[in-house]
C-alpha cells in the first residue's frame, strides 16, 4: 500500500523522477511541461513535503543530470539538470542552489557521495556480485571565495594648454552666471595678492633699513 498519494496536475505527459539521496530531495519534470517541483521526503509523516517550483515557459522534452562531483560546491549548488529545449534548439542548464551565505564548507548538505571510482570490475557484475559504491567527499572541490578588490589602473593625466592655460584644470564658464561668479573670484584673489605684494614691499623696506643701520653702526667702524 503506498505511503501517501498526491495529485500533481492534470497532465497527461510523463513525469520524470530524480531523487538525490544525498539530500533526500525529489525532483519531478513533465514531458512537455517547463515546471519542476521538488519535494523533501523523510520517513515521518507526512513523508512528502513540497518546498518549492522552478517555473519556466518553454517546454522540455527531456532532461540531464550533472554527477554530484561536478557540482559548483563554493556556491551550495546541490544539483544540476540539463533541460532540452526543442523549441530553441538548445540544453539550458538548471541549477538548484541552497541560499547560504558561508564562508566555509557545508558538510550538512554535502554529505559522502558516490565517487567516480567504480566499485565492481565488468566481470564481477556479470557474476551477479553486489557491493557497496565508493563513497567520496566534495570538500576538494570547495574554493574560498576571493576578497581580492578590484582598483582601477590610474591613468596618466593629460593636460590641453592653450596660452598658457590648462584647459582641463580650468574650465570655461558655461552660463552668464558662472562667469560672474568667476570674475568675482578673479577679483578677490587680485586684491588678495595686491596685499600681500605690499606686505612683502614693506617687509623689504624694513629689512634694508635695518641693514643699513648695521652698517653705520660705531662697532662695524
Amino acid at each position: 500500500m503506498p505511503l501517501i498519494e498526491e495529485e500533481i496536475d492534470g497532465l497527461s505527459g510523463l513525469l520524470f523522477p530524480f531523487y538525490d539521496a544525498d539530500t533526500h530531495m525529489l525532483y519531478l519534470a513533465g514531458k512537455g511541461d517547463g515546471n519542476i517541483r521538488y519535494y523533501e521526503i523523510s520517513t515521518e509523516k507526512p513523508y512528502l513535503n513540497y518546498l518549492m517550483e522552478f517555473r519556466s515557459p518553454a517546454p522540455q522534452k527531456g532532461l540531464g543530470v550533472m554527477p554530484k562531483h561536478g557540482l559548483d560546491v563554493s556556491a551550495c549548488e546541490v544539483f544540476r539538470f540539463y533541460k532540452l529545449v526543442t523549441l530553441k534548439g538548445l540544453i539550458e542548464p538548471i541549477s538548484m542552489i541552497v541560499p547560504r551565505r558561508s564562508e566555509t564548507y557545508q558538510e550538512d548538505i554535502y554529505p559522502m557521495t558516490p565517487g567516480i571510482e567504480p566499485a565492481l570490475t565488468p566481470d564481477e557484475w556479470l557474476s551477479g556480485t553486489n557491493r557497496e559504491p565508493i563513497l567520496m567527499s566534495l570538500k576538494e572541490g570547495y574554493k574560498k571565495a576571493s576578497k581580492v578588490v578590484f582598483k582601477a589602473p590610474i591613468r596618466e593625466r593629460k593636460s590641453v594648454v592653450v596660452n598658457g592655460i590648462d584647459l582641463l584644470e580650468n574650465v570655461p564658464p558655461r552660463t552668464e552666471n558662472e562667469l560672474l561668479r568667476m570674475f568675482f573670484r578673479q577679483q578677490d584673489e587680485i586684491r588678495r595678492l595686491k596685499d600681500e605684494l605690499s606686505q612683502k614691499d614693506i617687509r623689504i623696506r624694513q629689512l634694508q633699513l635695518e641693514l643699513k643701520n648695521l652698517r653705520n653702526s660705531p662697532k662695524n667702524n
